[in-house]
């Protein structure tokens, strides 16, 4: 179980994505630099015990209207080979040290623990307090998927948001620029994917909102 730690990050993970965001294609952020809050999110648990997994959500109020954002981040004690690509940063850890933070779509761990999530093997945990379930993340799984990290291909970044591609046209699809779903409709239309994970987040209003996080398209007759 991963242990939250509270001590200071320099620079701060909003530091870091202040810089990062910009250069994404599905960022939507006015001209001038963004204007970034936590808003919500989630952790989950490497089996291993060696690297961090956040889903973070964060708003920006530097365009004409505020845009919530997913960031799955992954923290490693050492760069992860082959994916420079993928470094938002890195962070020096008031605990563990120097700490190198990647675009989670990007890092295997990640990726293998949101399909764990997806069909039900692991549970999210609260943000803030260790070895505490976070209740209010909701997925669910229609069928057995048998897919692994491995499956898939490199993140591909669009406009949308990010795909991951698996065999047998299998899409594991991030929303980045979160939608809220309106209030007793449920974010996926019945029968319109495999699996998916919903969440809640803070908007500058205050006003507690859920939308769609992940969706996992898979094609059941392969």
């Amino acid at each position: 179980m991963a242990v939250i730690h509270q001590t200071v990050l320099t620079p701060t993970k909003l530091e870091l994505l202040a810089i990062w965001l910009p250069t994404r294609p599905w960022y939507r952020g006015g001209a001038g630099e963004p204007d970034l809050a936590k808003a919500g999110g989630f952790r989950l648990d490497d089996p291993q015990g060696e690297v961090g997994i956040e889903f973070l959500v964060v708003t920006d109020a530097s365009g004409a209207e505020s845009a919530a954002y997913l960031v799955p981040l992954t923290y490693r004690g050492a760069p992860l080979d082959g994916a420079e690509h993928a470094l938002v940063g890195t962070m020096e850890h008031g605990v563990l040290g120097r700490r190198w933070a990647y675009d989670g779509c990007h890092d295997p761990v990640l990726v293998a623990q949101l399909l764990a999530l997806i069909e039900g093997r692991a549970q999210a945990q609260d943000q803030n307090a260790s070895d505490t379930p976070d209740r209010g993340v909701v997925r669910a799984c229609t069928h057995e998927v048998l897919l692994a990290a491995e499956d898939f291909g490199t993140a591909e970044d669009s406009r949308d948001g990010t795909e991951l591609s698996g065999p047998h046209g299998a899409v594991l699809r991030l929303h980045r620029l979160l939608r809220s779903a309106p209030e007793g409709v449920p974010p996926v239309p019945s029968g319109e994917a495999a699996g998916h994970v919903s969440g809640a987040w803070l908007p500058p209003d205050g006003t507690r909102t859920r939308g769609l996080f992940a969706l996992l398209h898979t094609d059941r007759r392969s």
